[in-house]
């Protein structure tokens, strides 16, 4: 069984950007540098050919690279923060690389759900959410950054990514690169 999902990965200026945003982080735990990335579909566990199916689908996409900007800070959980996170300004062109994804994993087999897409870079967990003083000392943290940008950046390519858990958090392993040059079309 392979865990895995398509992403972008982030160039060195923005990972470098993120790494110092999360300097002084208060609560939670930060994600590695190394493993920031937007995801574009998760596409949970599934055995290898069924993957190898998607990786094919992927193959055939045909999508213009396109220009991205991190913009602001948020939260994910509600009244329990799970994650804190960099929000990705709004761009046409990466929703639509997220539906022909979503449509090619769908199209291979893989039973993904409807869900709002709301495209962030993670950059701290909270194991059982945020509450109390840490919920308070967070929710300084990000109100002072708010103003928080990264970008913009080009995007030239997409990754369909594995990813092994283990005690220290995931590693992720790319298994097929995919780029960003084609006409939008199919």
């Amino acid at each position: 069984m392979i865990r895995a999902f398509v992403g972008i990965p982030l160039p060195a200026e923005i990972t470098r950007s993120l790494a110092a945003l999360q300097a002084g982080l208060p609560a939670g735990r930060p994600v590695a540098p190394e493993n920031f990335h937007l995801t574009i579909a998760f596409l949970g566990e599934h055995p290898s050919p069924l993957i190898e199916d998607v990786h094919l689908a992927l193959d055939r996409l045909r999508v213009p690279s396109f220009e991205l900007s991190l913009a602001g800070l948020g939260f994910f959980g509600g009244p329990r923060p799970r994650v804190f996170f960099a929000e990705v300004a709004p761009q046409p062109t990466l929703k639509h690389l997220h539906e022909k994804v979503v449509q090619a994993a769908r199209g291979a087999g893989i039973p993904l759900e409807r869900q709002r897409y709301s495209p962030h870079v993670t950059l701290a967990r909270f194991r059982g959410g945020l509450v109390g003083e840490q919920a308070e000392e967070m929710r300084s943290f990000a109100v002072s950054r708010l103003g928080f940008r990264a970008g913009p950046f080009r995007v030239e390519e997409f990754v369909l990514f594995r990813s092994h858990l283990g005690r220290n958090g995931p590693i992720y392993e790319a298994l097929a690169e995919y780029p960003l040059n084609g006409e939008a079309h199919g």
